[in-house]
């Protein structure tokens, strides 16, 4: 199915790309659990990884018949998504919900430099104008204040702008992994492997693994349940669009978290903010059209 989907050309899959946007909206609301969660960063990305395993262990018994064994792309994919997890949930506690969510999706930049240099494609003037674009823009946000009670927003800001690497790693693997897997069967193994690590890195940094209230336990739930629906949708249609394609796609993901950290957290976006995000994502959609011009 997916070398079906790579030898269609430049026809567009507009139900696997319907099936992404969903999936990418659905994991816009993960920063927003993350802060209700009352467990550490590192313990709410290892309460989500467990809760998901139970979902995602029928549904690749229901598709693939067995678990079988983990790929080395299912492997490397699961270190990599437990990195992207430690980083971003860092940030989030960190920093805002709207940094934290545009500053690491600079992914497509990465993922399209890494072809780039791996390729050893030399990079066009244009593309060169987006990333400097793309890094005006995560700068402007670095500056301006977040408000809602931010505890460090510049290392909140960093460690959310390096979530982009490990996130871009991760979907480098998962669009390798998805020529010979099922979606279902990678995002078990996935998690399968970065949970033990998230809770590894929970234990060392003596964050709280377990939430004092329901409503901490509920968002936790919500977490596994998210990561099926959400990234098991992104994962399904990785196996039938370009990776470049959905990792620009991915980027409505900064829309949804924004508006939820305003309407719930009262985190206004301030000038200089909106000012950075549109600059970022714009370098980033530019990026990503310089790429598609280059290589038609």
């Amino acid at each position: 199915m997916a070398e079906a989907a790579a030898q269609s050309g430049a026809r567009t899959d507009w139900p696997a790309l319907a099936v992404l946007l969903l999936g990418a909206c659905i994991i816009g609301l993960s920063p927003i659990l993350v802060r209700l969660a009352e467990a550490g960063p590192a313990a709410a990305g290892f309460w989500r990884l467990a809760f998901a395993l139970p979902l995602l262990a029928v549904m690749t018994r229901r598709t693939a018949g067995a678990l079988g064994r983990p790929s080395k792309m299912a492997l490397l994919a699961g270190v990599f998504f437990a990195l992207d997890l430690g980083f971003w949930h860092y940030g989030i506690h960190y920093t805002s919900v709207t940094n934290a969510t545009v500053l690491s999706n600079l992914t497509p930049v990465v993922v399209t430099a890494f072809a780039w240099i791996f390729l050893r494609q030399r990079p066009s003037g244009l593309f060169l104008l987006a990333v400097a674009a793309a890094v005006g823009g995560a700068w402007l946000m670095a500056i301006e204040k977040g408000g809602g009670g931010l505890r460090n927003q510049p290392l909140g800001d960093v460690l959310s702008a390096l979530t982009a690497l490990w996130y871009a790693l991760y979907f480098l693997a998962m669009g390798e992994g998805r020529k010979t897997e099922g979606a279902s069967k990678l995002m078990f193994w996935v998690s399968v492997v970065g949970a033990p690590l998230m809770l590894v890195c929970a234990l060392l940094l003596g964050e709280d693994l377990l939430p004092a209230t329901m409503l901490g336990w509920g968002a936790l739930a919500g977490l596994g349940l998210m990561h099926v629906s959400g990234q098991g949708s992104i994962a399904w249609a990785m196996g039938r669009l370009p990776t470049s394609t959905a990792s620009v796609v991915v980027l409505i993901q900064p829309v949804v978290a924004a508006y939820l950290g305003w309407a719930l957290f009262a985190e206004p976006i301030g000038r200089l903010q909106a000012l950075g995000a549109v600059a970022t994502l714009a370098g980033v959609v530019l990026a990503q059209w310089a790429s598609r011009k280059r290589s038609s």
